[in-house]
């Protein structure tokens, strides 16, 4: 996968403007580096830890859940969307799960980190369970790392099902 650029976004702004931005081309990178594979591709392992494409929407999800609704909003796992924890915990797909589904579970976590983050400034500060006080400017450049790093991950992982695909194809002719 190539990473594009989105003309539609703008590259001049103000800092928040730039933060969001950012975050959301790497959440769609991210989304892009997956979404053409088939479930079972998406499930692959190629490495010995949890990671597989799919797994990683999964944990970007828990991750969003993490920052914005836990942290953020001061929710308490029972109250956010789904699971807010990180840990192998957060790489776990249900066998029933589609990649469709972890990819509509992902940009629904988005969508609502957006909300949630809207009603903030970035220099409004939260506590968060670990690394105690941190401001929405920090969360931002956080989960703007998140997702960059998993994107390229994903996108390796992408490369090398697509690249397993095609040798088989071309050792067929």
């Amino acid at each position: 996968m190539t990473a594009a650029l989105d003309p539609g976004r703008p590259f001049a702004g103000s800092e928040r403007e730039l933060l969001e931005n950012t975050l959301e081309l790497n959440r769609t990178e991210l989304v892009r580096a997956v979404e053409h594979l088939s479930d079972t591709q998406a499930r692959e392992k190629l490495v010995p830890s949890l990671t597989t494409p799919i797994s990683l929407i999964k944990h970007c999800a828990a991750a969003e859940r993490i920052w914005f609704q836990r942290t953020l909003a001061g929710l308490s796992i029972d109250e956010c969307d789904r699971h807010a924890t990180g840990g192998d915990g957060s790489f776990s797909v249900a066998d029933d799960e589609t990649l469709a589904e972890v990819i509509e579970e992902y940009v629904a976590a988005c969508r609502r980190s957006n909300e949630l983050a809207a009603d903030h400034d970035l220099d409004d500060t939260v506590e968060h369970h670990l690394v105690g006080t941190v401001s929405l400017r920090f969360i931002y450049l956080g989960m703007i790392a998140e997702a960059a790093r998993h994107a390229g991950h994903a996108d390796i992982l992408a490369e090398q099902i697509q690249a397993a695909v095609q040798s088989s194809a071309d050792a067929s002719e």
